[in-house]
């Protein structure tokens, strides 16, 4: 009887342009959709405000999450998988500067939709959260094997929704998704 052998999927290779336009394309149609709901939903935009506190919440917030992503990439070998061939998409073509867009653009236009119009476009409740939180991971599919990825993705998102939802200001999440995104990045870029 022969072994079914299962392969790894090919990686379909980026130049650095096609990464960061594709960033940015993704950060406008998602700015979009975002005025959209607002216009035709007519919901307020969650507010968001600067308060000291809510600052240093979504520093706090982004370094457990880091360190969270860091167990997981140990620990759990799908999602380690997933996650090495997510961010070698992403970001081997980068170099180190671009990675503060790669912090930005997700970070602001990702927040603005998923936490800033879903949540209270939903209710601001825990099925808000959660069904925000489900569709931020499915955004983040890339391919057919990418589950693992996609179940990490959920899972932030329901911490950057839930902090958002308790503390009322859209600041936490925003802060802590641009840092997520810098500090995992900077850490993955340094180590290939």
């Amino acid at each position: 009887m022969v072994e079914k052998q299962e392969q790894e999927p090919e990686i379909p290779y980026l130049t650095r342009i096609q990464v960061l336009v594709a960033m940015g394309i993704t950060a406008i149609f998602l700015w979009i959709v975002a005025k959209l709901w607002l216009q035709i939903g007519n919901i307020p935009l969650m507010s968001w405000r600067w308060h000291p506190r809510d600052f240093w919440l979504g520093i706090g917030l982004a370094l457990c999450i880091t360190g969270l992503s860091g167990l997981a990439y140990q620990h759990w070998l799908a999602y380690r998988k997933s996650a090495d061939y997510y961010l070698e998409i992403v970001l081997k073509p980068l170099v180190l500067p671009d990675l503060i867009w790669l912090g930005l653009l997700p970070g602001l236009s990702e927040e603005l939709l998923f936490r800033g119009v879903m949540l209270p476009g939903l209710g601001m409740n825990h099925f808000a959260v959660i069904l925000s939180s489900l569709s931020f991971g499915v955004l983040h599919l890339s391919g057919s094997q990418q589950w693992p990825y996609v179940v990490w993705a959920t899972i932030v998102g329901l911490l950057l929704g839930y902090s958002a939802l308790f503390t009322g200001n859209l600041l936490v999440p925003i802060v802590a998704h641009i840092l997520t995104n810098l500090l995992s990045s900077f850490l993955w870029k340094v180590k290939q």
